[in-house]
């Protein structure tokens, strides 16, 4: 499918971090994982959890909640990681991304979505692509460029460098 298809979808995965409700385009969620064991990496950004070995690859994993200043959270049996896509200076990087639960996938239609709020700070603006309402709820729906993307980004290409430690640790 190409992009231009992809960006036609008008389907949204929504997942929970903290009491905020947020949401992907399905086009960038490639997959969702129960938590597992992570590899710390030395001297990574505070968010950095590590990495994961997913089928033979490095997976960079990144706690969501402290990415977006909140406090991290206590793993619970909803922990999951969200294994998404996002394009970096141009390259097309897979990212796991740790959140408290998982909600649903939910169509918007274009016209129910909202631009960004411009008051506050509590969330960085440039990630928000945009906001929905459904029911009583508000949404906020990411821009995943944008948050692996800022001035404070993380170097995929040297994380994933450590592949075969994380190898070698699993096959001990």
């Amino acid at each position: 499918m190409s992009k231009e298809d992809l960006a036609a979808i008008n389907s949204y995965l929504s997942f929970r971090l903290g009491d905020e409700i947020f949401a992907i385009h399905v086009a960038k969620v490639h997959k969702i994982l129960e938590m597992s064991s992570i590899t710390e990496v030395p001297k990574a950004p505070d968010y950095m959890k590590g990495v994961i070995n997913l089928r033979g690859s490095v997976l960079p994993v990144v706690d969501a909640r402290v990415k977006f200043g909140m406090e991290p959270a206590e793993k619970t049996k909803n922990t999951s990681i969200l294994v998404i896509e996002a394009d970096i200076s141009g390259e097309t990087v897979m990212v796991g991304m740790l959140v408290d639960a998982v909600h649903a996938v939910m169509k918007i239609e274009p016209e129910n979505l909202l631009p960004p709020p411009q008051l506050g700070d509590k969330y960085r603006s440039e990630f928000i692509s945009n906001m929905t309402q459904v029911k009583d709820k508000f949404y906020i729906i990411l821009n995943m460029d944008a948050i692996f993307s800022s001035t404070d980004h993380i170097n995929m290409k040297e994380i994933t460098n450590v592949k075969d430690v994380v190898i070698k640790k699993e096959a001990k």
